[in-house]
């Protein structure tokens, strides 16, 4: 199969391109686009336990741990035992991380109409959907 026909270098290939703009466009608020979905999770659901996260992200839950710690380490979350039941940790806005909310959100839809505009609207819709089924497949 020719390199260009395969799923994996195209869906590769792009999510490359949109990592550095979303990266760039981050990096002025000292954030990656990972950290981004865990502020967004703790922003917009009602998942504060690390497990919980990473099942959202679809990441590994020895990734999230890392990841965690870093944005501690910068003073966006705090992690402290749940009161529910001490075996687990729960994850806790700062001051800081909360007040990134906007400013991230406003940078988050910047990118996302700069590399969706070479595309209409119909094409866009089409283009998340089969994201989407693709994502949920397995």
């Amino acid at each position: 199969m020719e390199l260009t026909q395969c799923i994996n270098y195209l869906l590769t290939a792009a999510q490359h391109k949109v990592f550095q703009q979303m990266s760039a466009k981050l990096e002025p608020l000292d954030i990656t686009p990972v950290q981004y979905g865990v502020l967004y999770c703790l922003w917009e659901t009602d998942k504060t336990k690390p497990k919980e996260i990473a099942n959202e992200l679809q990441l590994e839950n020895s990734t999230i741990s890392g990841i965690l710690e870093r944005m501690e380490k910068k003073g966006l979350i705090c992690r402290h035992i749940s009161k529910e039941d001490r075996r687990y940790i729960e994850i806790e806005l700062t001051d800081k991380g909360a007040a990134l909310r906007d400013e991230t959100l406003a940078a988050v839809e910047e990118v996302n109409r700069k590399v969706l505009s070479i595309m209409n609207p119909q094409e866009q819709e089409t283009l998340k959907d089969m994201l989407r089924r693709l994502a949920a497949e397995g």
